[in-house]
């Protein structure tokens, strides 16, 4: 991997609406998570990017026949249920990056990344959001690492699978642990 431009973490989608085992969305070990993104945070300092996904207003093409599987999520975007989970309040100082795609690859973030960035990527769902993001920000030049032990998937089952696909794309998609990728670094 590059080593020319220090990485951005990039924490995925850690809202109530993933992390509420009420929800039809809850993320399987959401809660796992929540320490070793913490610890990566801890180490990435201002480098430090959190994502929400929110479902709009306008519902165009197949978002439509989404929104009608998943009536219940389409709510007003400032509903609770898209609030950061209370441990992700304090994970960046940046604003977060509010997006109605589940890939959260594209002109707003790499404004803020740069073009062909280092990213490390966390967060939920492993297999929805952090792969689609994984795979459009590799095809666009990234390099990517996903912290495996700091995602979650809908369940353990498609959690491993969309690791194994994303494990596919070696070079440009590395999976490393918090504990490898923490070793590469100093503290910010």
């Amino acid at each position: 991997m590059a080593r020319a431009n220090p990485p951005w973490l990039v924490v995925i989608d850690p809202q109530r609406i993933f992390a509420d085992p009420a929800s039809p969305w809850c993320a399987h070990d959401f809660e796992a998570i929540v320490g070793p993104i913490g610890r990566l945070a801890e180490h990435f300092g201002e480098r430090v990017l959190v994502t929400r996904w929110l479902p709009g207003s306008e519902h165009r093409g197949a978002w439509a026949d989404y929104f009608d599987r998943w009536s219940f999520a389409d709510r007003p975007d400032g509903d609770p249920c898209f609030d950061l989970v209370d441990a992700a309040l304090g994970w960046s100082a940046a604003p977060t990056l509010d997006l109605t795609t589940f890939g959260k690859w594209g002109p707003a973030l790499s404004a803020i990344t740069g073009a062909h960035p280092r990213l490390v990527l966390s967060g939920v769902a492993t297999d929805c959001c952090v792969i689609s993001t994984a795979l459009a920000a590799a095809d666009a030049g990234a390099w990517v690492e996903v912290a495996s032990d700091a995602c979650a998937g809908s369940t353990p089952g498609h959690h491993q699978a969309a690791m194994t696909v994303m494990g596919l794309y070696a070079p440009q998609i590395r999976l490393r642990s918090v504990d490898e990728i923490l070793a590469d670094r100093t503290p910010a």
